[in-house]
């Protein structure tokens, strides 16, 4: 019998024929994620899945009837799309119903005004409350005033929102909107409303949550529309007295069930490692919650679907979270870093779709600095779907945001929103306000990224801190 012959091969051939190895598995993957755009493009399942919701259950408040009706929906809907895992997680939820809203200028000039209640607020006494109004350009304009300028008074915040194609000027006055009351209420103001966070100039107000704090006084919040806050403008313009009478029922109801959804497409060789893509289920009560964040539903799921759908299952478990009640607090997202806490060390990378279908222009992250180039090179087959490479300091959406508190990775995936904050809270949030093309190219995108970080061989730990700006 002949001896084998033992071939020893040098340290740097090894090392090229590594690095050669590894060219091609990207080359694959980056063909794969260009096959993904094809089918996304091609293909209406996102823009079919929001149809759905909208159409099937529309407004869906966490904690109300509607809320697990969209949850029933969600697990039929997953199932009957073949995922390899569907499930649900409770979530304990705040109820709060809204009631009716009602605002008129009693003097100098008699007008109704259009306003709506803001998240959490607490209702007006039976006959409402009337009172002078005090306006305020900031709420840091606010917090410098006196008491006596403020008791006894009705606070008016008018903060107007800026257009950005990030929708950062949302950042900026949002604040108002959080913690105007508590503000207020600590300078005595018998009830507080705001000009909408919104870039509109509908007659519609924007909703949203706002926050008591504990020792304070809880007074009633509303929100009135652009156009009446102009109102009011110009009548203080001819006096600086103007009188509002201001009703609002709200009504807080304790606490319900509802649900995080979850379907997986099941890693072939690291099944136990996650990228997870998420939206939020809930929406608020007065539009159809199309753009938020019935968009994010569909973009995620059918991302998800079409990998389902690949010959070849990706390496990691890819995981669609629809979470449950963000919009009154992240109450999902965090039950969800709670419950898998043990599970985070797993989790590859993190991202969410909460910004409503316009067309995603870049794609940030937040990992270690050293696999910042890596991944940048990794994805940059997106570019073929109009996604530049961004900057290294994402938080990933609003019901990812707190996981690297816990290590976790994070992408967002940028889209432009330079009207997302026409339509967000309002009655005007339905489904004609999404366009098909835009949405179906969201879906490619989040498939890219989805498929190409389980595939992904880069270290994406640890992430940097977060820099306070």
């Amino acid at each position: 019998m002949k001896s084998k012959q033992v071939i020893w091969l040098p340290l740097a051939f090894l090392g090229l024929l590594t690095a050669c190895q590894s060219d091609t598995s990207n080359l694959k993957n980056q063909n794969v994620a260009l096959q993904l755009q094809q089918k996304a493009l091609a293909s209406d399942l996102g823009y079919q899945i929001v149809e759905s919701l909208t159409v099937e259950v529309g407004p869906r408040m966490a904690g109300t009837e509607k809320d697990i009706q969209a949850v029933n929906w969600a697990v039929t809907k997953l199932e009957s799309l073949g995922f390899d895992k569907v499930y649900k997680e409770a979530v304990e939820v705040p109820v709060w119903v809204r009631g009716d809203a009602s605002a008129y200028v009693t003097a100098p000039f008699t007008q109704p005004l259009v306003i709506t209640a803001l998240g959490g607020s607490v209702a007006t006494p039976e006959k409402g409350v009337t009172a002078e109004i005090v306006r305020f350009d900031t709420l840091d304009a606010l917090k410098a005033a006196s008491t006596q300028e403020v008791e006894g008074k009705i606070v008016f915040i008018d903060h107007k929102t800026e257009r950005h194609i990030d929708g950062k000027g949302y950042g900026i006055t949002v604040r108002g909107r959080s913690k105007g009351a508590v503000t207020a209420a600590e300078k005595g103001a018998v009830a507080i409303v705001i000009r909408s966070i919104g870039t509109d100039s509908d007659r519609m107000a924007h909703t949203g949550m706002m926050r008591y704090k504990e020792g304070v006084p809880r007074i009633p919040a509303a929100a009135m529309s652009n156009p009446d806050a102009d109102l009011i403008n110009g009548m203080l313009k001819r006096t600086d007295s103007v009188t509002l009478q201001l009703y609002l029922s709200p009504e807080s109801r304790g606490t319900a069930t509802s649900y995080n959804v979850i379907a997986e497409v099941t890693g072939s060789s690291k099944p136990e490692e996650i990228v997870l893509i998420g939206a939020h289920l809930d929406s608020w009560d007065e539009g159809t919650g199309a753009i938020d964040d019935g968009a994010g539903v569909g973009i995620v799921t059918a991302a998800a679907k079409l990998i389902q759908e690949l010959p070849q299952k990706p390496a990691r478990t890819v995981r669609v979270v629809l979470y449950a009640a963000e919009e009154i607090g992240l109450v999902g997202g965090k039950a969800y870093a709670r419950d898998h806490q043990q599970e985070l060390a797993k989790h590859y990378i993190a991202a969410e779709s909460d910004f409503g279908a316009g067309r995603i222009y870049r794609l940030d992250v937040r990992v270690n600095d050293s696999a910042f180039a890596d991944i940048q090179s990794l994805t940059g087959v997106m570019a073929e779907n109009g996604v530049m490479p961004g900057n290294n300091e994402a938080n990933g959406g609003p019901d990812v945001s707190m996981l690297p508190d816990y290590g976790v990775p994070v992408a967002t995936l940028r889209q432009d929103g330079r009207d997302y904050f026409d339509y967000h809270h309002t009655p005007n949030d339905t489904l004609d306000k999404i366009d098909p093309a835009a949405l179906a190219q969201n879906v490619a995108a989040y498939a890219q990224f989805a498929w190409l970080m389980a595939q992904s061989e880069v270290e994406l730990r640890p992430i940097p801190a977060k820099q306070d700006k």
